[in-house]
């Protein structure tokens, strides 16, 4: 079966920049549900760095527990999420790229950042028309934000060096079913060089 052929998106004026549960559970290789991840902290370092210095918007998401009814089948699905307890240190945003004041940090407690949350709301608040979504990981959290994202009517650029999964065929299996049918899926290179 074809493809169905598809054009760039881009951004439009106000982007934000998503940055899906950089926490110490998906980061730290040492964690049951982490991978390496160091080239793609750097990236996500980078990809901050321009949005700051463009005053632009940035969002966190973290994924994480606060009672036994958050998203049960979820969990149940995959019970090494019980690990990720709200504030502790699994659920903590990776220090390389820690938020400021006045960025967003949303908690959530399925994959996508969008689903049952304040977010689209708070960036339309912002005269924000456009994300740039990265983070972990690609197949799952990474995935269903940047289809919410578009379904959200946003303009979607995902950073496919600023992702990370645990399994790279899966990685590389939706970042092209998102390039294909959500939005653009571009290097962190390519996505700077467009940047408003």
């Amino acid at each position: 079966m074809a493809t169905l052929p598809s054009g760039r998106v881009g951004f439009g004026k106000r982007p934000a920049l998503i940055i899906v549960d950089a926490t110490n559970g998906f980061t730290d290789p040492a964690s049951p549900l982490g991978s390496e991840s160091t080239a793609e902290l750097a990236v996500i370092e980078r990809l901050i760095a321009a949005f700051r210095a463009r005053a632009l918007p940035i969002v966190y998401t973290v994924n994480a527990y606060s009672n036994a009814a958050e998203a049960s089948v979820f969990r149940e699905k995959i019970p090494l999420l019980n690990l990720l307890v709200a504030d502790a240190p699994l659920a903590d945003i990776a220090a390389q790229v820690a938020p400021l004041p006045g960025d967003i940090v949303i908690r959530k407690t399925v994959p996508s950042a969008f689903f049952d949350s304040p977010l689209r709301r708070m960036l339309t608040a912002q005269g924000v028309d456009s994300v740039l979504v990265c983070g972990f990981t690609t197949s799952g959290c990474v995935r269903a934000t940047a289809v919410d994202a578009l379904q959200s009517n946003f303009r979607l650029i995902v950073a496919r060096d600023a992702c990370g999964d645990r399994d790279t065929q899966a990685h590389e299996a939706n970042l092209r079913d998102i390039g294909l049918k959500y939005g653009d899926v571009l290097t962190a290179d390519e996505s700077l060089a467009i940047l408003p």
